[in-house]
């Protein structure tokens, strides 16, 4: 099957959904699935930054063909990516299905409209946020609100099948009250990390020392990062030792947390450390941290938590979207309310100062959680799917 796969971006540009579409792509492609991947020349999007000219915009890979199209945006609070070019593109390809990724944006409205033109059906994964969890403030959520009631019920039932990856993602799509086509939840798929290249590298390479605890995704608005300073400051006078070290691309919010980390007397105790390429140093530091947490106010799965538990480190999480169908309070974390400091502060003290609680939890998430995450169950999900679709 020729499948033309739809992103806002691609590796090298870091990032979840990135990181995602390149391995189904890899995946179908090792199944005998042509796959040519269509996204735009954007590194990341906030702020606005385009990849480096040394990276390729049109590539040649092992399942197919990689293009990399030009994208331009709205200002401010309108930002909202085009890709120039993508429907005569997806002609030129003449895919069998399209499979678009992320709810609300651009490529979804042409990947309908390739449909209807060119009889080729599309399906979606939702990757889907609520309103409130989206960056950008007031205006942001009243345009996306906009959308959700006056643009988004033909894009989305136009839809051969949307997918989503956990029960509380269905349920949050169905929310705004559109109708939906059929709906299939496919959880998704977790790519182990190389081996450290020595036990200890991360420390070394960033002059870490101490026991810390560690954060790793995008510096975004919705990852609760500032109630995650303040936990480490509630916590500082009872852990003189603990520090807290921030691993991810800058979403916008850098400024604002090494801000308030000066405010809370922690300069030395934080770290931000700017997004870490080196996937071997990314498993050491799971492995040398006390603990990983991820007090986001949304996520709709947060594989993080998996790389974390893959390394046998335990997590602290907010009790939102995906989370609490993979991490079962007690068991492979702790799971908090979004926002409340003295639970999180209390949730990371009970970790930090129980270190056989620690290795249990974490010995139970490497060994009973992580093992029901593979890209092959996930690919597996994508070919009924795409049969379903194609009437094949």
């Amino acid at each position: 099957m020729k499948v033309a796969q739809v992103s806002t971006r691609y590796p090298p540009g870091p990032g979840g959904v990135e990181r995602h579409v390149a391995a189904i792509a890899t995946r179908l492609g090792e199944r005998g699935h042509r796959v040519d991947v269509f996204t735009s020349d954007l590194y990341r999007e906030f702020p606005w930054e385009r990849l480096s000219p040394s990276v390729p915009r049109e590539e040649r890979a092992p399942f197919g063909e990689v293009h990399r199209l030009p994208a331009f945006s709205l200002p401010g609070a309108l930002h909202y990516p085009f890709f120039r070019g993508l429907g005569s593109s997806l002609a030129q390809a003449t895919p069998d299905l399209v499979h678009v990724h992320t709810y609300g944006t651009h490529q979804v409205a042409v990947a309908r409209r390739f449909g209807r033109r060119s009889g080729t059906p599309f399906v979606l994964t939702a990757h889907f946020h609520p309103i409130w969890s989206i960056e950008g403030g007031w205006l942001r959520h009243r345009i996306r609100g906009f959308y959700d009631r006056s643009l988004a019920a033909p894009i989305v039932h136009s839809a051969a099948r949307v997918i989503v990856q956990t029960r509380e993602e269905e349920r949050l799509l169905r929310a705004p009250g559109f109708p939906l086509p059929p709906v299939s939840i496919i959880p998704p798929g977790y790519s182990p990390l190389p081996p450290p290249p020595a036990p200890g590298a991360f420390r070394t390479r960033y002059g870490i020392d101490g026991p810390f605890v560690l954060f790793v995704g995008r510096l975004a608005s919705n990852k609760g990062l500032l109630p995650l300073v303040e936990a480490v400051a509630t916590l500082a006078p009872q852990f003189p030792e603990l520090s807290l070290v921030l691993v991810g691309a800058d979403g916008g919010m850098r400024p604002a947390v090494e801000g308030r980390a000066r405010q809370r007397g922690l300069e030395r105790r934080v770290r931000v450390l700017g997004h870490v390429d080196d996937e071997g140093l990314l498993a050491d530091a799971y492995q040398q941290a006390r603990l990983v947490a991820l007090p986001s106010e949304y996520e709709a799965f947060g594989l993080v938590l998996l790389e974390a538990l893959a390394q046998g480190t335990p997590v602290v999480a907010s009790r939102v979207g995906g989370i609490p169908e993979f991490v079962e309070d007690g068991k492979a974390g702790l799971l908090v309310p979004p926002g409340d400091v003295p639970a999180l502060a209390n949730a990371m003290a009970r970790l930090w100062s129980d270190p056989s609680l620690a290795q249990q939890l974490g010995a139970y998430g490497r060994d009973q959680v992580v093992p029901r995450y593979t890209w092959d169950r996930l690919v597996d999900g994508l070919e009924r799917v795409y049969r379903e679709v194609r009437g094949s």
